[in-house]
């Protein structure tokens, strides 16, 4: 076999591992939040990219740009996350 045969069965097996390890995230943080280990505040605030994406996807023409956006949105909202521990640290 040469290399350009494999490349494709190895870019198949990541993306495999990926969706397997993300769903085991979330199995396991379901089991968490079940057994009360785990805050709801936190587990909404990670599935908020996961609920904007597709709002995104089916607003805008290419799910490339849903994408795009739902990083930026992500980054201006961990940034006003930021400030706002800062402002609350300064004032506590």
């Amino acid at each position: 076999m040469s290399q350009n045969a494999i490349l494709p069965i190895a870019i198949w097996a990541a993306i495999a591992l990926a969706g397997l390890s993300v769903l085991g995230m979330g199995i396991f943080g379901l089991r968490s939040l079940a057994y009360g280990k785990v805050d709801p505040v936190s587990i909404a605030l990670i599935a908020i990219p996961a609920l904007l994406l597709p709002i995104l996807g089916t607003a805008l023409s290419t799910w490339v740009q849903a994408g795009i956006y739902t990083l930026v949105v992500m980054f201006g909202l961990a940034l006003l996350g930021l400030l706002f521990t800062g402002v609350r640290q300064l004032f506590m």
